[in-house]
């Protein structure tokens, strides 16, 4: 086993904590089963500024098992390359199609295993709670969440993707980043046992 990236992020999180907690990274996602979005934020003394986002592009990954390898393996690469101390993820929206939503559901919990296997924090926020925080409408659109980010992180034209499914993503890590210190995310997750305790339906005995 390679306890490289193991010691790096502890290590990391040591120096957080001796300094006070000022600077924290913060890894949002926004899952997706063609699309799945990405977007990193950084905290120094209590202000929020990105770091980076993207997408994980899964269209032309093949059979739905190859994309779930895939969304592992990308997520996994970018927690070991960004080291994030918190991830924030979007729940799954409940729509009328059973199989869409099983296979985003799907997509959701493997990017949360990839981070429990890291040992980064899970916090789960809804949709219209992303957005709530964001522009105070919990119906705004895609469209609007990216234009508040833009202004509330000062971003350049050319800073933003042309994905939305990126800029959701740094949504939920903003949103994340509006509620430390304040009540908690609508689920959140620090281990095995008690992702399997608070998802007891997911457990396939």
């Amino acid at each position: 086993m390679n306890y490289g990236w193991r010691m790096t992020n502890f290590y990391k999180k040591m120096c957080n904590f001796v300094a006070g907690m000022k600077e924290k990274v913060i890894l949002g996602i926004d899952p997706g089963t063609n699309i799945m979005g990405y977007g990193l934020l950084k905290i120094i003394d209590g202000k929020a500024q990105m770091m980076t986002m993207g997408i994980i592009d899964l269209r032309k990954a093949g059979d739905s098992y190859l994309k779930l390898g895939h969304i592992f393996e990308r997520v996994t690469g970018i927690i070991d390359e960004w080291l994030p101390d918190e991830m924030a993820i979007e729940a799954p929206f409940f729509g009328k199609n059973v199989q869409s939503m099983l296979k985003l559901g799907r997509a959701q919990g493997v990017a949360i295993a990839a981070a429990i296997h890291h040992g980064v924090p899970i916090h789960e926020y809804a949709p219209m709670k992303i957005k709530m925080a964001l522009t105070g409408n919990g119906s705004a659109s895609k469209e609007q969440v990216a234009g508040m980010l833009q202004r509330l992180l000062k971003l350049k034209e050319e800073d933003m993707s042309k994905f939305m499914d990126a800029t959701d993503a740094l949504g939920a890590a903003y949103c994340h980043f509006m509620q430390i210190g304040r009540p908690e995310s609508d689920v959140k997750y620090r281990g095995w046992k008690d992702f399997v305790n608070k998802n007891p339906e997911k457990v396939k005995k």
